[in-house]
Order: structure tokens, then C-alpha cells, then sequence
């Protein structure tokens, strides 16, 4: 059994601090007093209250999470409609071309991405808003979508699905009832992953929003451009303290999915 070293200890506690003590400062100093987010000057919610009376932010705010469930939510369908016929549709004409096509966002630079929907939507006539925005998300989204889900049904044993469709459902009822509940936590685990995607997007939202529509990330560039402000601290705070919330939450619902799962599997031999 391989034992920690005084050399790996030390490396991973340089590597965790190296991550986490800039985000704890910043938790921190988002309860300071003072205005200069560098100096202490003693514990205060102010910050918390200045920024719910912060129109701009809240506003941004809005439109980040409408984007990010509205793009997550349709990257995830098409994700694991595009892993579902990788998977469990074997070779066929243009499967290279198509996975090609599903994967290329991966390794597309982010500014070559933003920059051809743009060209795009001017070329069709789209104004650019908030549907332009989930437009992109979408494409760019759906494809870690599509790997995530792809390695569960990878692992997924078919026969469960050809015994459905032998007592009687359909392909599309032996899908719903049977496979979509078995890899629901991949699928759970794709949206959550498109959605934190979405939410941390500036590059391609910069090519791709209006007026109408500035984004969470495009309002906090733009205003540490001018100098860091404490609200910013206090925003930063709660969207660590959300994510942290989520994923709690889909961590402990994809162990019950499994939980269940195994307790299905056993009820099924037995």
C-alpha cells in the first residue's frame, strides 16, 4: 500500500492553498468595513445590503441564471440525445463527421467560437440578446454534456433495455423508463457541469450579447477594469456559497440515484 511522504503532504498542501486561501481571503473581505478591499477595518454586512440595492448587478444576475438554465437545460437534451446515438447506434454513415462535429467545441478556442456565431447571427439577421446568448452557450455546452453522458452509457448493460422492448415498450418508453433512470445521475451531473460552464462564460458572451443582455461576468469585468469594489467581494461570496449549495446537493442525490440503483439490481437477481 502506497504511504503519503513528507514530499507529497507538503505538495498538496502548497497545491490546496495555492487554490483556496485566494478565494478565503476574499470570502473574508467581503464582511470588511472598509471601502479599500485591502485594508481591515473591522466585521460588516454592509457590502451585502450596498449590493442588493445594486440594480446593475441584480439585473446582470438575472440574466446570468436565465441564460444558464435555459442554455444548460437544451445543451442537455441535445447532449444526451448526441451521446445516446454515439453510444447505442453503432457505425453508421457520417459518424466520424458527426462526432467530429459534437467534439469540436471542445478544443475550438474560445475566441474563434465567439467570433463565428457572431458572424452568424449578423448574417442572420439576429439581434443580439438573450436568446443569441443561450444560442451559444448551447453550442459550446452541449458537447461536455455529450462526454459525460456518453461514458455512462458506455457502462450501461443493453440487455435492460432490449427486456423492455421485448415485454412490450416502445424504444422511446424503454429509454424513459429504463435508461433514463439508470444514467440520470450522468445526466443530472452534464446539466450542472453546462450550467457552471455557462455562469463562468465571458469570451463567448462578449461576442454574443446586447445591450439588453450583459451577463454576470461581463458586469464584474468591466467594473474591476475601474478598481475592485467590495460588493464584488460580497457577490463572489454568495456565488461560491450557491455552487457550494449545488454541489452538495447533486453529490448527495447522485449517491441516492446509485444507492437505489444497487438496491434495484439486487431486488432484480433475487
Amino acid at each position: 500500500m502506497n504511504r503519503l511522504t513528507g514530499f507529497n503532504v507538503v505538495s498538496l498542501t502548497l497545491g490546496f492553498a495555492f487554490l483556496y486561501i485566494p478565494i478565503l481571503i476574499l470570502v473574508i473581505f467581503s464582511f470588511n468595513e472598509s471601502k479599500l478591499v485591502t485594508i481591515w477595518a473591522g466585521f460588516s454586512t454592509k457590502w451585502y445590503g450596498e449590493l442588493i440595492r445594486n440594480e446593475a448587478f441584480l439585473d446582470a444576475a438575472w440574466v446570468t441564471v436565465k441564460v444558464g438554465v435555459m442554455s444548460s437545460t437544451l445543451a442537455t437534451i441535445l447532449g444526451t440525445m448526441a451521446a445516446y446515438v454515439m453510444v447505442r447506434r453503432g457505425r453508421f454513415w457520417g459518424r466520424t463527421l458527426f462526432s467530429g462535429m459534437i467534439y469540436a467545441p471542445l478544443v475550438m478556442p474560445e475566441v474563434i467560437t465567439g467570433l463565428s456565431l457572431l458572424l452568424l447571427f449578423i448574417a442572420m439577421g439576429i439581434d443580439r440578446g438573450v436568446l443569441t446568448v443561450v444560442l451559444a452557450h448551447t453550442t459550446f455546452s452541449m458537447c461536455y454534456v455529450s462526454v459525460v453522458v456518453s461514458s455512462r452509457l458506455v457502462s450501461f448493460d443493453q440487455s435492460l433495455d432490449e427486456a423492455a422492448q421485448d415485454l412490450g415498450c416502445t424504444p422511446f418508453e424503454a429509454f424513459r423508463l429504463v435508461t433514463l433512470p439508470i444514467i440520470f445521475p450522468a445526466v443530472l451531473a452534464g446539466w450542472l457541469l453546462a450550467f457552471t460552464l455557462s455562469l463562468d462564460d465571458l469570451v463567448i458572451a462578449s461576442f454574443t450579447t446586447g445591450p439588453s443582455a450583459t451577463t454576470l461576468p461581463i458586469k464584474i469585468f468591466s467594473s474591476v477594469r475601474l478598481g475592485v469594489s467590495p460588493e464584488i467581494n460580497a457577490l463572489s461570496t454568495i456565488i461560491i456559497g450557491l455552487v457550494t449549495i449545488g454541489v452538495l446537493v447533486a453529490s448527495v442525490a447522485s449517491k441516492h440515484a446509485i444507492s437505489r440503483r444497487i438496491a434495484d439490481e439486487k431486488a432484480a437477481a433475487s
